[in-house]
């Protein structure tokens, strides 16, 4: 009778641990829901820091028509045209995914408060990008949570005009959102860039240099989070993943990331009504494509 008692507590046990990581997220298909639940059972037991990194524009919140931190810089030298022009129109000549030009937001920003920066990127979130959030991804990164993960942000957009609104938005550290940055003196952002600047490779040196943990997972949406992705040690996932094959490589993203087994979600991500855009009016920035309708 009593090995009866012991085998039903410990098939009891075992059906337990293995049902605690099944999980529904709204948005996600049933293989990705239950390639996350799978990814959730095996490291359940896991000894280390458990760390999940993502990127932010276009992963946990959208992208289109523009990256809110070129919206909101662009917004903001169009009220100040007295303020640092020059490096407005460096900007106007660069790809906004390049290196010159991710650090140029930061030589734009120098001279504001650390909070002044913050409280900028709040007011931007919540005049133009309040319903961008990505519900999938948030409710991902809450069961993650739940499940004793670190979440990181790991964006190479700059770091304090994303640092608040995402902490507050995704319920994490406010420390815990890495991205460019520079030395910060007398309360107020200089223009010495701190290194790894987290853009390309630099993202997966920014893991190593500020997380300082290989990530079990990893999440991004394009080539820029290539390296990133691929640092995971258990579950790479890509968002929106472009079909579109760059001059400079032999296959799409979107197959990329087929071939080697990540997880694909789409999300759709399409342009608010009314949106400024003054990045692309005024600025003659491309808008980001629409992601994630079928």
């Amino acid at each position: 009778m009593k090995k009866i008692i012991v085998m039903i507590i410990l098939a009891g046990v075992f059906t337990s641990s293995c049902s605690q990581g099944k999980v529904h997220i709204n948005g996600f298909d049933a293989a990705a829901n239950e390639k996350i639940s799978q990814f959730l059972e095996k490291t359940a037991s896991y000894e280390g820091r458990k760390v999940a990194v993502f990127d932010g524009d276009g992963t946990v919140f959208g992208q289109v028509p523009h990256y809110l931190a070129d919206e909101c810089l662009f917004q903001d030298a169009q009220k100040n045209p007295a303020k640092k022009p020059e490096i407005i129109r460096q900007m106007q000549k660069q790809s906004n995914v390049s290196l010159p030009y991710v650090v140029n937001r930061i030589y734009y920003l120098e001279g504001n408060t650390l909070e002044e920066i913050r409280d900028m990127g709040v007011r931007c979130f919540q005049k133009d990008y309040p319903d961008k959030i990505y519900p999938p991804m948030k409710e991902l990164i809450s069961i993650l949570k739940k499940h004793n993960f670190e979440v990181w942000i790991i964006t190479a957009s700059p770091e304090a005009l994303y640092q608040k609104f995402l902490s507050r938005e995704l319920g994490i550290p406010i420390t815990n959102v890495v991205g460019v940055k520079s030395v910060v003196s007398g309360g107020k952002i200089t223009n010495r860039i701190v290194e790894p600047v987290p853009q390309d490779h630099g993202k997966k040196e920014a893991i190593e240099t500020f997380v300082q943990v290989q990530p079990l997972l990893a999440g991004g949406n394009s080539r820029g989070d290539k390296e990133m992705i691929e640092f995971a040690s258990e579950l790479s996932l890509i968002v929106n993943p472009d079909e579109f094959v760059a001059p400079d490589q032999e296959i799409s993203m979107a197959e990329y990331a087929r071939k080697n087994g990540w997880l694909v979600v789409k999300i759709p991500d399409v342009p608010a009504k009314n949106f400024p855009s003054v990045t692309s009016s005024v600025n003659g920035i491309k808008p980001n494509k629409t992601r994630g309708i079928p």
